[in-house]
């Protein structure tokens, strides 16, 4: 994927080719570039109750300067057992921020990712 050969940090390049693999097999989806600077894999269609709808990613990764971003759909109240035993990261709604994979646990990552693909699957009946 060209994006990714482009990302000028080595590091963050080497783990985005990581979660490149990981991603895609774990999801079993090809990677899609969601604007400038995410990778996606598969889809979703949302409606909102205000009527509001679209399609979004089922997982994703961002490589960028502060960190790797993941996004995990599901967010993380469900995750908690997991969360403990993945190593050092930073979560906001839907994001997992992580300085380097080799901070965390890809084993525990796998099954983060795995958790959260079926879950948002069997959600939208993706």
């Amino acid at each position: 994927m060209e994006f990714i050969h482009s990302v000028d940090n080595k590091r963050r390049r080497e783990d985005s080719l990581k979660m490149l693999e990981i991603m895609q097999q774990v999801s079993g989806e090809k990677p899609v570039m969601w604007g400038a600077s995410i990778v996606g894999f598969g889809t979703y269609h949302y409606k909102y109750d205000s009527g509001r709808e679209g399609d979004f990613f089922l997982t994703g990764f961002s490589p960028r300067k502060q960190s790797l971003s993941l996004y995990i759909m599901s967010g993380y109240r469900k995750h908690a057992e997991l969360l403990a035993k993945l190593g050092k990261y930073k979560t906001s709604k839907a994001c997992l921020y992580v300085n380097k994979l080799e901070d965390i646990d890809q084993e525990v990552l796998k099954e983060l990712i795995d958790k959260s693909v079926r879950y948002m699957r069997n959600k939208y009946h993706s």
